[in-house]
């Protein structure tokens, strides 16, 4: 089927257009953008998209969609059912299912799933290490084989520097970024951030040094033999300081944040709702200012969503029971628009951190609209009010803190490899 998109303000980083105009999407591939495409021919489908921005589909490079081992909790097709409603085609999943991603029979599972299950393209991350455990090397050479883009042991930390630094010689050879969760767990005890709101509530706390330090010695780490390092889930403004500097003198350092990091603070945690239970845990307002800049000024390149889907038990206990996470694929964009109503961005530098940057981490040809482009792509109005409902949710996880909450910018139309696969009713 060929589909023409008429009338939208396309607006993509990697090709630094901002105009409006038609795009003629033939099969899979864009065959042409141009100011006007006449709307004759006939099978040819018309998608006004008068007054809305089109951009390429969003890639969110951490999130968690629990399968292979915790399908009660989420499923592939859930999970992606969800992704392409908040306006991803891309996501790539962390290791840390049942059995681990450890080898290459877990990814094959995992790539295979996709292909038959998936509403939008899925690419798993393999672990660092067997098991999650940090005791030996997981099979890095034959996961790349496999399919996988990136190496994490995410939810811990690689504690062993010198095996940490086999697996960047690894992350080298075959150009796989390894995203570094930074957590020292023998600082990191409790369940929030160590400050003001821990004192007033009383449960136990961690302080943002626990991130802090890590960040610096995997930075170091990968200096040393000169291997790309991406810190990932930033939530501490010293660690946003350190990525700055370092920045100056290392260039195969990236970051990302997600938005509850830049949109809620530790006083969130202060009605007990487990849904404001994450890992790292929510910091101080001044952290949370700190994140913002670290948006605005580029020392973060990345947002992505730790998308983190948990059944009702896993929350419905006390605070330091419950697990950690909440699910971001269909708030997260929404969320992060405020930083544009804001005026901490503009358009263009915000989808950047959502398209161009991580295709480039990655390495994936995807994150861009042009002539002969796979033609994935969102249709969004940057205005539109709408109120979080959690009970309509495509994901089977409905951990948000943000249930009630009235975003504004909202996903229209989301388009993978040419097919529409999310069309809101209301457009």
């Amino acid at each position: 089927m060929r589909i023409l998109i008429k009338n939208g303000r396309l607006i993509d980083p990697a090709t630094d257009r901002d105009e409006k105009v038609d795009i003629l999407v033939n099969d899979s591939q864009v065959e042409k953008i141009e100011r006007e495409i006449p709307q004759a021919g006939a099978g040819v489908q018309v998608v006004d998209a008068r007054g809305l921005v089109v951009a390429p589909g969003l890639i969110d490079i951490h999130a968690h969609l629990r399968e292979p081992g915790y399908e009660y909790k989420e499923t592939i097709r859930t999970g992606t059912q969800a992704a392409v409603r908040g306006g991803f085609t891309t996501v790539v999943c962390m290791a840390n299912t049942d059995p681990v991603n450890d080898n290459r029979s877990v990814s094959e599972f995992i790539v295979r799933k996709a292909q038959a299950d998936a509403f939008c393209r899925v690419f798993p991350c393999g672990a660092i290490t067997k098991g999650l455990k940090g005791e030996e090397l997981a099979q890095i050479g034959e996961m790349y084989e496999a399919g996988i883009v990136a190496l994490s042991d995410d939810g811990k930390t690689v504690k062993n520097a010198g095996l940490l630094l086999k697996a960047m010689e690894y992350s080298k050879r075959f150009a796989l970024p390894i995203v570094s969760h930074c957590e020292d767990e023998n600082l990191s005890q409790g369940v929030v951030h160590e400050g003001h709101a821990s004192l007033l509530s009383g449960l136990d706390a961690a302080p943002a040094l626990a991130e802090e330090t890590i960040a610096f010695r995997d930075i170091m780490l990968a200096k040393y033999i000169s291997a790309p390092i991406h810190i990932t889930h930033i939530s501490s403004g010293g660690t946003v300081r350190i990525i700055r500097d370092e920045k100056t003198r290392y260039s195969r350092l990236t970051a990302d944040t997600c938005p509850h990091y830049f949109t809620l603070s530790d006083d969130a945690t202060l009605t007990y709702d487990t849904n404001t239970k994450v890992n790292p845990p929510l910091r101080s307002r001044e952290d949370v200012t700190a994140v913002r800049e670290g948006l605005r000024d580029g020392s973060i390149d990345i947002i992505a969503t730790d998308h983190a889907p948990h059944d009702l038990p896993s929350k419905d206990v006390e605070f330091n029971l419950a697990s950690y996470g909440i699910v971001g694929l269909e708030t997260g964009f929404s969320l992060s628009l405020a930083l544009v109503h804001d005026g901490l961005l503009t358009l263009k530098e915000l989808l950047r951190k959502f398209t161009q940057n991580p295709a480039r981490l990655l390495s994936l040809p995807y994150g861009n609209l042009r002539d002969g482009s796979t033609a994935d792509l969102i249709i969004f109005d940057p205005d539109a009010d709408w109120v979080v409902d959690k009970t309509q949710f495509a994901s089977k996880g409905k951990n948000t803190p943000f249930h009630g909450w009235k975003l504004k910018g909202k996903n229209r139309l989301t388009m993978v490899n040419g097919k529409i696969v999310y069309r809101d009713p209301s457009f």
